[in-house]
C-alpha cells in the first residue's frame, strides 16, 4: 500500500471520557510515587514532599488548563506538535513534536525499569532468596525491563480501543492499590497520634531544596499530555478531553498528597533509630531513597512488600502503556505531515494502529530502559516535558490571541492569560534546578533538541505539507529594490481596489515608500487548498490594475496569499515583510456585535506592529479641503494629524483638530485637555503651512454627537484609534470606534506603532 494511502487513513475513534481520564491517570501515577517519595523526603524533609506534590499539581493544573482549551479548540493526534503548528508554523511545531515523541518514549522507559526492579527485588531476593549482588540484580533488572516493554509495545499493536480498555483495567487496579496505601496510612496517624512528630523539622532543608524536588519529579504530572495525543480516538473529543485533563490533574495530585503522608507516619522513630524522613531517604542500592517508599509501607502494613509490588506492577504498566501510546501518536504526527518519513505514518490495515511508530517509539525506549540508570532516566524525563509545557503554554496565548475568533472552543480557560504565564515561570525555575539531581539530564535534553534542529533544517523544512491552518503563499513578485519604508496595501476587494489605491498614493509619496500590495485569497473552507489558484483570478487582476497606477512612481512587490483567517494571514504578512504602514479599506459596520468595526479589520488594528490606516469611502477622485481630527492627546491622535495633513489638499486644504470640552467634570478631576499646545507641538509632523491647521473647542455633553455634529462641514474625518485596555474596549466601545460606526462622511482611523507594545506585537 503507498505511503499517501496510509497517510489519509483514519484512526479508530473508541475512546469514552472514561477511558481517557484513567489513561492519564495511568501516565501519572507510577514513578512519581515509587521513585519520587523516597528521593524528594530525603533531600526536602517530611513536610518538604507534600508540599513538592501539592505546589507541583498548582503548576500542572494551570498547564492542564492550556493543554485542556488547545486540545478542545484542536482535537487532533499529535498534541504539542499540533499546537504549535498552528501557533508558531513548522519549525517550533516540529520542535515540539521531536520533545514530545522523546519525553514520552523517556518515561515508557522509567516506568518499565521502575517494573523491572520492584518485582525483580521482590521476586529473587526476597520469595526465591537468591542473594544477587548489585551487579547481578542490575544485569536482571534490566532484562526485565526490556521483556515488559516488549510486551506493552504489542498491546498497543492491538489498536487504541485494546489500549484503552487494558490501560483502563490496570489504572484501576493501581489507584485500589495505591489509595488502600493511603486509607491505612491516615487509620496509623488516628489511633497513633504520635507519629505526626515524624513532621518534625517540617522543612529540615529550608524551602529553596522544593525546586530541586519539584523539577526532579515533575514527570509525575505528565499524563494530560497523553490525553491530547488522543484527539483523533476519542468521542466527543471537543467536551471529553478537557474534563479527563482537569479531572486527571486534580485526582492524581490529591492521591499523592496523600500516599506522602502515609509514608511519613508509616514508621516510628524508635523502630529505625532516628529521623524518619532521614531513613527513608537512603533506602535503596545507592543510598538515595529509591526504594524509600517500598520499605515505609512494608513497616507499617503486614505483607506490605506484596502490597508495594502489586502496586508497582498495575501501576508502572499502566503508565507504561500510555506513555508508548503517547510517543507513538507524536511519531505519527511528524510521519503524517511528512516532517520525518512518510513511513511513520504507515497504518495497519486491520489493526489501524501507526505500527511504523510504534517500532521506531519502540527503539527508544528498550535503549534507555537498558541503557541509563533510574535517576538519570527520571531526570531526562522531567526536563523534556518542562520544555514541553512551557512550549504549550506559549502557544495557549498566541493560539487564543491570533485565532480565537476562528477556532471553536470546547473549554476556554478563566483569567487568561494568569494560568499560562504562571506556569511559564514556574516551569523555567524547575527545570534550572534538575542539574541539582542529574547533570546528565541538562546535557541529554538540550543534546537531543539541537538534533531536533539539524533534522527539520536538513530535512523536515523542504518536505513538510501544508495544513489548512497555516498561511500558503500562492504567488509572489519582488519588485526592484525601493525606499526603506515599507507600505502594505491590503486588497479586499479587487473590485474596488484602484479606487482606494489613488487615496494611498499621497501617503505613499510623502514617505518615499517601497509598496507591497496584498490579497488574501477566499478558499471556501470546503475546498481543498491544492484548488487554491483556482481563485486567485479575481485578486491577480485587482492588484494588476492598481500596479499600472503605482509602479512608475514606487518599487512594487504583489503577494497572493491564502489564509483561513484573513486577519491573521494581513498580520503575519506584516510581521514577515516588516511593514512600515499598512493601508486597508473598510465598508461599513460590523456585521457581529463581537466586532467594533469588522471581522477583519478590528484583530489587525488590535495586533499589527506597524502604523495602520483604515479608509472608508475615501474612493475616486475626491479632493479633501476641509479635514476633521478630533483629539484628545496620546500618540494615535498625533498621527492622526499628520495623516490628516497628507491627505488634505495641498493647494487648500485646511486641517482642525477638534476638541469636545465637557464642562467643568473634567476641569474638577484635572483632566482639562490643553488642544492649543498639543496642536503647537504637533505642527511640525504636518505637512501644511502654519495657517491652514487650526484648532477648535466645542462644549458638549456627549463627545460622539458633538463629533458627529461638527463632522457634516468638512470632506474628511481622521480619527485615531483607541489606546484603551482591550477588556474595557470588549465592555463598551471607545469613542473613536462609535464616531467610525456612525459617521456618513469619508472617514480615516490611524493607529500608530512605537513602544513596547509594537515590539511585543512583532516577535510574539
Amino acid at each position: 500500500m503507498s505511503d499517501d494511502r496510509n497517510v489519509h487513513a483514519e484512526l479508530s475513534r473508541d475512546l469514552k471520557l472514561s477511558h481517557v481520564t484513567l489513561m492519564g491517570l495511568g501516565m501519572m501515577i507510577g514513578a512519581g510515587v515509587f521513585i519520587g517519595i523516597g528521593i524528594a523526603t530525603g533531600k526536602a524533609g517530611p513536610g518538604g514532599v507534600i508540599l513538592t506534590f501539592a505546589l507541583n499539581g498548582l503548576i500542572a493544573l494551570f498547564t492542564a488548563m492550556s493543554f485542556a482549551e488547545l486540545a478542545s479548540a484542536i482535537p487532533r493526534a499529535g498534541g504539542v506538535y499540533n499546537f504549535a503548528r498552528i501557533a508558531f508554523g513548522r519549525g517550533v511545531s516540529f520542535l515540539g513534536g521531536w520533545m514530545e515523541w522523546f519525553a514520552s518514549s523517556v518515561a515508557g522507559s522509567l516506568y518499565a525499569v521502575v517494573f523491572a526492579a520492584y518485582t525483580t527485588q521482590y521476586v529473587a531476593n526476597g520469595i526465591l532468596e537468591l542473594g544477587l549482588v548489585d551487579a547481578e540484580l542490575t544485569r536482571v533488572i534490566k532484562v526485565v525491563a526490556v521483556a515488559v516493554g516488549l510486551g506493552f509495545l504489542y498491546i498497543n499493536y492491538r489498536g487504541a480501543s485494546e489500549t484503552g480498555k487494558i490501560g483502563a483495567l490496570f489504572t484501576l487496579a493501581q489507584m485500589g492499590f495505591v489509595l488502600s496505601i493511603a486509607v491505612v496510612g491516615i487509620v496509623r496517624a488516628g489511633v497513633e497520634p504520635s507519629r505526626l512528630s515524624n513532621f518534625q523539622p517540617f522543612l529540615p532543608n529550608g524551602w529553596s531544596v522544593l525546586l530541586v524536588t519539584m523539577g526532579f519529579i515533575y514527570v509525575a504530572f505528565e499524563g494530560f499530555e497523553v490525553i491530547a495525543q488522543a484527539g483523533d480516538e476519542t468521542i466527543e473529543p471537543k467536551k471529553n478531553m478537557p474534563k479527563a485533563m482537569l479531572y486527571s490533574v486534580l485526582i492524581v495530585t490529591v492521591t499523592y498528597v496523600l500516599v506522602s503522608f502515609a509514608t511519613i507516619v508509616a514508621v516510628r522513630p524508635d523502630d529505625v533509630g532516628g529521623a524518619v524522613w532521614r531513613w527513608i531517604g537512603t533506602r535503596g542500592p545507592a543510598s538515595d531513597g529509591e526504594t524509600g517508599f517500598g520499605d515505609a509501607v512494608n513497616r507499617m502494613i503486614p505483607y506490605g512488600g506484596l502490597l508495594v509490588t502489586l502496586a508497582v506492577i498495575f501501576s508502572s504498566t499502566s503508565a507504561l502503556n500510555a506513555t508508548i501510546y503517547s510517543a507513538t501518536r507524536a511519531g505519527y504526527a511528524l510521519g503524517r505531515d511528512r516532517m520525518l518519513p512518510g513511513a511513520l505514518a504507515r497504518i495497519s490495515p486491520k489493526r489501524r494502529t501507526p505500527y511504523v511508530a510504534l517500532t521506531c517509539t519502540g527503539v527508544i525506549v528498550l535503549t534507555v530502559a537498558a541503557l541509563l540508570p533510574t535517576k538519570h532516566v527520571a531526570s531526562c524525563a522531567s526536563i523534556m516535558f518542562l520544555f514541553l509545557f512551557f512550549l504549550v503554554n506559549l502557544c495557549a496565548i498566541k493560539v487564543r490571541l491570533n485565532m480565537g475568533d476562528e477556532l471553536q472552543y470546547g473549554f476556554v480557560m478563566p483569567l487568561f492569560p494568569v494560568f499560562p504565564i504562571a506556569a511559564i515561570v514556574g516551569q523555567a525555575v524547575l527545570a534550572a534546578n534538575i542539574g541539582h539531581i542529574s547533570r546528565l539530564a541538562i546535557v541529554v535534553a538540550p543534546a537531543w533538541v539541537l538534533a531536533g534542529v539539524g533534522v527539520y533544517l536538513l530535512y523536515a523544512r523542504k518536505r513538510a505539507v501544508a495544513t489548512e491552518d497555516e498561511i500558503q503563499v500562492l504567488a509572489e513578485t519582488e519588485g526592484p529594490p525601493g525606499g526603506e519604508y515599507r507600505v502594505m496595501v491590503a486588497v479586499a476587494n479587487p473590485a474596488n481596489a484602484l479606487s482606494m489605491v489613488r487615496q494611498t498614493y499621497r501617503l505613499c509619496e510623502a514617505t518615499g515608500a517601497r509598496v507591497e500590495l496584498l490579497h488574501m485569497v477566499p478558499v471556501p473552507p470546503q475546498v481543498p487548498l491544492s484548488d487554491a489558484d483556482k481563485y486567485m483570478t479575481e485578486g491577480r487582476e485587482g492588484i494588476l490594475e492598481s500596479m499600472l497606477y503605482l509602479a512608475p512612481l514606487f518599487a512594487i512587490s504583489t503577494h497572493l496569499r491564502y489564509c483561513r483567517n484573513p486577519a491573521r494571514g494581513i498580520v503575519s504578512a506584516v510581521r514577515e515583510r516588516r511593514t512600515n504602514l499598512l493601508i486597508m479599506g473598510w465598508h461599513g459596520r460590523a456585521m457581529q456585535r463581537t466586532f467594533r468595526i469588522g471581522a477583519t479589520v478590528d484583530p489587525v488594528i488590535e495586533r499589527a506592529p506597524c502604523n495602520v490606516v483604515v479608509m472608508k469611502d475615501c474612493g475616486g477622485d475626491r479632493v479633501f479641503r476641509r479635514v476633521l481630527v478630533p483629539v484628545a492627546g496620546g500618540p494615535n491622535a498625533a498621527y492622526a494629524l499628520e495623516v490628516a495633513g497628507i491627505l488634505a489638499d495641498a493647494e487648500a486644504g485646511e486641517v482642525t483638530a477638534f476638541y469636545v470640552d465637557r464642562g467643568g467634570r473634567l476641569r474638577r478631576r484635572g483632566g482639562q485637555f490643553d488642544v492649543d499646545g498639543f496642536l503647537d507641538a504637533q505642527r511640525e509632523r504636518i505637512r501644511l503651512p502654519a495657517e491652514r491647521v487650526r484648532a477648535k473647542t466645542a462644549a458638549g455633553s456627549s463627545v460622539v454627537r458633538a463629533i458627529l455634529a461638527e463632522a457634516r462641514d468638512y470632506d474628511l474625518v481622521v480619527l485615531g484609534c483607541t489606546e484603551q485596555p482591550l477588556l474595557r474596549q470588549i465592555a463598551h466601545d471607545p469613542i473613536p470606534e462609535r464616531v467610525a460606526q456612525r459617521c456618513d462622511r469619508p472617514l480615516v482611523m490611524a493607529k500608530a506603532s512605537g513602544g513596547l507594545r509594537s515590539w511585543v506585537r512583532r516577535w510574539v
